[in-house]
């Protein structure tokens, strides 16, 4: 369950207060007093150092929630480093390889090699 904060309006205390997410959101004291909401930024950490190498991509995506979309994403992500770092891309070369090898000489749709 989500947690609120609210401040009196009077002493300009601060407490939070836990609610459903289907609820109200509003809160009257025992006093009769309407409390106001507070509104802040949750606080979040974003590990944002993407290497490209698979231990990186691995514990990145091990025990993560998320779509699959999102799991693109850090491949993507993975992928524009290792171009970065390397000057080219090895696993996604070697993707387009076997792609090819597989399909008797077809190329992928997003290979742009010669």
């Amino acid at each position: 369950m989500p947690i609120y904060e609210f401040e009196n309006p009077k002493t300009g205390e601060i407490i939070e207060v836990v609610q459903s997410m289907k609820d109200d959101h509003s809160y009257t004291d025992s006093d009769g007093v309407k409390w106001r909401r507070v509104f802040s930024s949750p606080n979040s950490s974003i590990d944002t150092r993407v290497d490209g190498s698979l231990e990186t991509f691995m514990r990145k995506t091990q025990n993560k929630k998320g779509t699959f979309g999102d799991l693109w994403d850090a491949s993507r992500e993975a992928s524009e480093a290792r171009t970065k770092n390397e000057g080219k891309d090895g696993v996604k070369e070697k993707h387009f390889k076997n792609y090819s090898e597989k399909r008797n000489g077809m190329k992928h749709q997003s290979d742009t090699s010669t």
